[in-house]
């Protein structure tokens, strides 16, 4: 059926921005409401300070209630950790519970499921922020370049904010990353190898993919050019194309469509000289035309995201794993190859199978040349106390090299 209403505009869809409300010396008292995760503003608030114990805290939170702290900001830290460790504190049912044994995908929910029901208890108390993002508390901490950064730049009209202390502590963390960066030895030598991460955009702490796409033998270029054509699909930070660029790649075109991803992606390449070599763009996986080699770093594990940055985690149905390898064939030039970086985390915890996968290859009339494999290094490999320790520990993250039937 058609629909003869007149066009909506997008103004007119936008959502009026959420509000916190609580009630303070007697007076109804509202703020704007910010979350990075598009949780909603909790219903019940009550007002916290140095006088409040962590077990009234704790009670509090995991009641739902949510706390905003008036007292001194350093011990709203030690609040929040002293919290942190009730949560971790497992009662004896819980530990017989965790100690049965289930199939990997039921642990792997399980898991999930506890860390979110943390999250969000964690995430009660609550801090102040005024118009221009000073935190109105004795001992805070100057968070304003952090913030702007999460944020967007200060609105005076915005007025006073309310946020998570975990949320704040997150942002900072965010803007020391983004200020420092993360030395990626496949871009050569310091000081000119360092990728910036901004806020909300995955960093590229496993080393492993990085190496695999550094060292992988890159395809021909067409006969009568001396360099081959390359896109970077979902390119993040832009760490796999500088990589490709410094592997003497002269033209890659890199595409995300998260805002936060592009602008980080863009200056990280500017920042290393190589904006004439790659092109940003926005687009949902693919950008138009025809490529010798198309690298995709796609979301390993099929479940859905929880926060905008667990989408680089998470990829809810294999959304971008499977769309990749649809349109991929339409996207390589003769002879070209795609490149699949992806973990085998997913295979090892149940939520796919290898032979799901290379069904997948073979509909999409695409036929494996080799696989390159590598151990992860990270920490959590070795971490005999996570829960899903057994299944990571065997982890192995694959180059897939990939071309037309």
């Amino acid at each position: 059926m058609l629909n003869s209403s007149p066009p909506v505009s997008t103004e007119t869809l936008k959502s009026p921005a959420p509000v916190i409300s609580w009630t303070e010396a007697g007076e109804a008292c509202s703020a704007l409401w910010r979350s990075e995760r598009g949780t909603p503003p909790p219903k019940r608030v009550v007002l916290a300070d140095d006088t409040t114990t962590a077990d009234t805290a704790y009670r509090l939170a995991c009641e739902g209630t949510a706390l905003l702290w008036r007292g001194d900001f350093q011990n709203a830290r030690q609040l929040l950790q002293a919290l942190a460790r009730r949560a971790d504190q497992t009662p004896t049912r819980k530990r017989k519970k965790a100690a049965e044994v289930v199939p990997l995908a039921d642990a792997f929910h399980r898991h999930r499921l506890a860390q979110s029901q943390r999250s969000r208890m964690l995430g009660r108390l609550l801090i102040p922020f005024n118009a221009d993002y000073s935190i109105p508390l004795r001992r805070a901490p100057d968070a304003k370049a952090a913030c702007a950064e999460a944020w967007g730049p200060v609105d005076a009209a915005a007025g006073t904010s309310v946020a998570s202390l975990r949320e704040l502590l997150g942002i900072t963390s965010a803007h020391e990353w983004r200020r420092v960066g993360v030395e990626i030895a496949a871009l050569g030598d310091a000081p000119n190898n360092r990728i910036h991460p901004h806020y909300g955009v995955f960093s590229p702490l496993r080393g492993e993919y990085i190496q695999l796409v550094a060292t992988a033998h890159l395809p021909k270029p067409l006969t009568g050019q001396d360099s081959i054509v390359a896109f970077d699909i979902g390119t993040g930070t832009g760490v796999l194309s500088a990589v490709l660029a410094r592997r003497g790649v002269k033209q890659v075109v890199a595409t995300d469509q998260d805002p936060r991803a592009l602008a980080c992606a863009r200056d990280n390449l500017a920042q290393l000289g190589m904006a004439d070599q790659v092109q940003v763009v926005s687009a949902d996986l693919f950008p138009e035309g025809r490529a010798s080699l198309v690298v995709c770093n796609p979301p390993w594990l099929p479940a859905r995201p929880s926060s905008p940055l667990e989408h680089a985690v998470y990829d809810e149905g294999g959304r971008m794993l499977l769309g990749f390898l649809k349109g991929l064939t339409a996207h390589l030039a003769p002879k070209g190859e795609g490149w699949l970086i992806l973990s085998d985390l997913a295979e090892r915890l149940s939520l796919r199978s290898r032979a799901e996968l290379l069904a997948a290859f073979e509909n999409n009339g695409l036929r494996v040349v080799s696989r390159i494999d590598a151990k992860p290094q990270h920490a959590k490999a070795s971490d005999a106390s996570d829960p899903l320790h057994h299944a990571r520990s065997r982890e192995v993250t694959s180059l897939w090299r990939l071309t037309a039937i």
